[in-house]
């Protein structure tokens, strides 16, 4: 299953089982960074993350932000700056900065 569809398939699921959710969506990229503008993720309280913005330290920034999200009910925008990681051990680092925006998906 494509990954665009691996991510309607959740947010179908969780609006017929009226499960919140929190939609990510990254909406702003510069440098070089793990995926593009358009990537997306669903965080589920209930069955983890499906789909990816970039895995590491700053999807785990964003899936904190999600739950904060999905427990008052405000969307937020995050920006995750992996430029400090530059010099770190990982050569897998991107060194650029994405925002994401976080939108906390309640059932109707």
């Amino acid at each position: 299953m494509s990954e665009s569809r691996t991510i309607l398939a959740a947010l179908d699921d969780a609006a017929r089982e009226k499960r919140s959710v929190a939609l990510a969506t990254i909406v702003r990229a510069r440098g070089s960074t793990p995926r593009g503008v358009g990537s997306k993720m669903v965080i589920d309280p209930e069955s983890g993350a499906i789909g990816t913005i970039g895995g590491g330290c700053g999807e785990a920034e964003v899936i904190t932000e999600a739950s904060a999200a999905l427990a008052d009910g405000r969307p937020r925008l995050v920006r995750v700056d992996l430029t400090a990681d530059l010099f770190s051990w990982s050569p897998a680092i991107c060194g650029g900065v994405f925002d994401v925006l976080i939108e906390p998906l309640r059932p109707t």
